[in-house]
């Protein structure tokens, strides 16, 4: 009785997500494939900070450590390159975390504008009167507007925790470097 029990709540889930996308129209779906590929990448970045890049910042270490010569300005400009490798590796798709923030509510704007369209066309052909006509139309530019908010929101945070994040990573890295250069 379980299963079946969980099988009609995905169903009736399913259904609810499908009654919420036709009301906001075809921008929403729009900014549903915006905001999961937004957050697969605030995930791959959460992956790269908790489960690589502790190897690459030892790789990179051990290299740094491997030279004999540490001290001249050509080691100092080695140690400079090591650093930018570690940082393009750490600040990898925060641009595009950052442009899918800012695009969010545009495309929801985009979708209060369709809506707000529709709503006139349903009054041009039937005139005010008609409420469900124009109900339709509401909702098209009102949900899009409010689920792009909320995914800019939620990514905001999450934006700019990754690049402290990136950072303090860059930082603490050049930190230990030069402390291993004055052992």
């Amino acid at each position: 009785m379980n299963s079946i029990d969980n099988i009609v709540d995905r169903v009736f889930l399913i259904e609810k997500l499908q009654r919420f996308l036709d009301q906001g129209g075809v921008m929403l779906v729009v900014i549903m494939f915006a905001t999961l590929f937004l957050w697969m990448l605030i995930l791959e970045r959460y992956h790269y900070f908790y489960f690589v890049h502790r190897g690459v910042t030892a790789h990179v270490i051990n290299e740094w450590l491997g030279r004999r010569d540490r001290k001249s300005w050509y080691a100092l400009k080695i140690r400079s390159q090591l650093i930018s490798r570690v940082r393009a590796k750490t600040e990898c798709c925060l641009f595009l975390i950052r442009l899918m923030v800012t695009i969010a509510p545009l495309l929801g704007l985009l979708g209060t504008v369709t809506g707000m369209i529709s709503v006139f066309d349903v009054m041009a052909s039937t005139g005010s009167s008609n409420a469900r006509g124009m109900a339709a139309g509401v909702s098209q530019a009102t949900i899009p507007t409010m689920a792009g908010m909320v995914v800019s929101l939620s990514g905001m945070l999450f934006s700019v925790v990754l690049q402290r994040k990136a950072k303090t990573a860059i930082e603490s890295l050049s930190d230990r470097m030069v402390m291993e250069d004055m052992k």
